[in-house]
């Protein structure tokens, strides 16, 4: 093709670009990047993701692996994902179809397919032998942030001209506070990993008439978790009405058509799971609770819209504490929109700047809904439970908008430093609450945090990211070219750095309560199994010990924690004065109804055997101890 040249091929016009690998589309007046042609860097990215990944788990795998155990982190990981992994893995190899492990007995479908049952990552792990299983779980988490980051990048390409930028924007969602924080929940990776993959095939369909992926990658995120996938559903309504009402989007009768069809083909592929999942979720008590009144409208908590707020500027705490808040739902809602290094910086120059680019107004209708518990909840059915977790999608956009206006230099020179000391005073100001005179039972204390000392080293931590941003703005002319490069060091560095911050407040704020995890669960149950006889059907009790430690025995224990089992168990515990949310916990004192369940052994730690022998119950007796 001669340079300069152009020609017509249907509705495009399609120009050569010397200056550039690829070609660019105009259509209806818009120009529209597609680097077809230039060479992918998908697995620069991957890789990068894969290593930074690596080197954040590999400082506590030492620690944990200098006890000779594997890596164990907090609450739901150790107590869900690893019991659920390896359970489940030993469970597939044996073909089974009905769990009596799990709880009073569930099926294992509709138990287990919102924590892994159609994860990709999942059906990797039965590679390996079963008691293997926890000692993969890191190097499958690394994978879920290098396919994280590499879907990105494919998605950003097209909207981001300079594909070191895409690579940066791609690195900011493999490693901003919703991925990190969610390491705590494991399975919420596999859909922060999944869903860019879903998008950028939506574009393709509807940009390039390319049909094939977008059935495919739906089906894909639908069977991988039926849940979140009702929320990404809504925010795929939300990003294509913006991106028809910015003209991004060529909308005719039959491409429309064409949508439809794929969109309903993929979820027909994808109701493999769904169909025997909704038969018992339509019978959960907990997925069907409406608001009602100012709930649709307003939180209960002021807390709650100043939490929502700060989730942009302060890097994420445990997901079981609450630190600057203490009113409102804020543990394990996986609040946070934090971004290493530049924060919200980009989302506010793009608004600025691009005001009418479908991107921005995709950011402010999630903005909306955000601080709307009714527009919140749309992101899950309508249940009047408040969660964030969400996040992740408009996090995905906000981005790419970030490394759009960054590879314009004069963005750079202006809007950016404007944008950044909002920031910067935003971050600051919740100094306030560490500072602000506090009268509690007639005593006066400074500040309102909870853990001052943790609270401080957060917002050093974000302050640093902010001040590492600034000294990059300041640097960027001396940097010229090799700018892009330095900000994806810094992003990666810096990442690293909050990372280890996080990561170690989770795991070490509960680290004397999970010290003996794998010596009472992984290491101990088999000389459990030898023990207990398998001549009979029994149920199993647990005083005061560890989560599902009838998984790793595979055999049914009446204290359990999955929020998913038969309704028939969510059901019963009530009529027999046992509360049974997300987990079973039956009081120690229900004699009758350990006869009544055929508990036949009960399982103490050691170390709380002296408790259990304050309890004064009639009819036990120590049958074996293990070494």
């Amino acid at each position: 093709m001669a340079d300069n040249c152009s020609f017509l091929i249907s509705n495009y016009k399609v120009y050569h670009i010397p200056s550039k690998e690829g070609i660019a589309l105009k259509i209806g007046g818009k120009l529209l990047e597609r680097k077809t042609g230039g060479r992918s860097r998908y697995w620069q990215v991957f890789w990068l993701c894969f290593a930074v990944a690596a080197a954040l788990f590999l400082p506590h795998c030492i620690i944990d692996g200098l006890n000779g155990d594997f890596f164990h982190y907090a609450g739901d990981f150790n107590d869900q994902q690893i019991s659920f992994y390896s359970y489940a893995n030993n469970f597939v190899k044996q073909g089974g179809s009905f769990s009596w492990a799990t709880d009073l007995g569930s099926g294992f479908v509709n138990s287990y397919s919102f924590y892994l049952c159609g994860s990709p990552f999942f059906w990797l792990t039965l590679l390996l032998p079963y008691r293997w299983t926890p000692w993969a779980m890191v190097p499958m988490l690394c994978l879920k942030f290098a396919v994280a980051g590499g879907g990105a990048y494919l998605w950003m390409r097209r909207w981001v001209k300079d594909e070191r930028w895409s690579m940066v924007g791609a690195c900011l969602y493999a490693f901003s506070g919703f991925t990190v924080y969610n390491v705590f929940f494991n399975h919420f990776l596999d859909v922060v990993a999944l869903f860019p993959y879903m998008l950028k095939a939506l574009d393709d369909a509807v940009l390039d008439r390319r049909h094939g992926a977008f059935p495919f990658w739906v089906a894909v995120n639908l069977l991988n978790n039926y849940f979140f996938f009702a929320g990404q559903a809504v925010f795929l309504m939300i990003y294509f009405v913006c991106m028809v009402a910015g003209g991004r989007y060529k909308l005719n009768l039959r491409l429309f058509g064409a949508l439809a069809f794929q969109t309903v083909l993929g979820c027909c592929m994808g109701c493999a799971l769904l169909v025997p999942a909704a038969l018992s979720l339509v019978q959960n008590p907990r997925t069907i609770d409406p608001f009602n009144g100012y709930g649709y409208l307003v939180y209960g908590s002021a807390q709650q819209y100043l939490a929502i707020f700060y989730s942009a500027f302060l890097m994420p705490d445990a997901p079981y504490l609450k630190d600057l808040f203490q009113e409102g739902i804020l543990k394990h809602t996986s609040m946070t929109v934090y971004l290493p290094v530049v924060g919200i910086a980009g989302g506010l120059v793009f608004c600025r700047v691009r005001r009418r680019h479908p991107f921005a107004r995709i950011m402010k209708v999630c903005l909306i809904c955000a601080f709307v518990p009714v527009l919140n909840s749309m992101f899950y059915a309508l249940n009047s439970s408040y969660y964030a977790r969400w996040y992740y999608m408009p996090v995905l956009v906000l981005c790419a908008a970030t490394a759009m206006t960054l590879q314009k230099a004069n963005l750079c020179e202006t809007e950016y430093r404007r944008a950044l000391g909002l920031v910067a005073l935003c971050t600051l100001s919740s100094i306030a609450f560490a500072l602000v005179p506090n009268e509690k039972d007639g005593t006066t204390t400074i500040g309102v945090v909870e853990e001052p000392l943790r609270y401080w080293g957060i917002l050093l931590v974000s302050m640093l990211g902010v001040g590492l941003f600034w000294l990059l703005l300041h640097y960027r002319r001396q940097l010229a070219a090799r700018f892009p490069a330095a900000v994806l060091a810094v992003v990666l560095g810096f990442s690293f750095v909050y990372g280890q911050v996080h990561l170690s407040i989770t795991k070490y704020g509960q680290w004397y309560h999970d010290a003996d995890y794998v010596q009472q669960t992984w290491r101990e149950a088999p000389e459990l199994n030898a023990v207990l006889p398998d001549d009979v059907f029994y149920r199993l009790d647990a005083y005061d010990s560890y989560n599902n430690l009838g998984l790793w025995l595979d055999k049914s224990c009446i204290q359990f924690f999955n929020s998913t089992v038969a309704p028939s168990i969510l059901e019963f515990y009530p009529t027999v004065g046992v509360k049974r949310d997300v987990n079973s916990k039956p009081e120690a004192s229900l004699y009758a109804l350990r006869g009544l369940l055929s508990v036949r052994y009960t399982l103490v730690p050691k170390e709380k055997v002296e408790d259990w022998e304050k309890e004064k119950l009639e009819g036990w007796n120590l049958v074996s101890s293990t070494t």
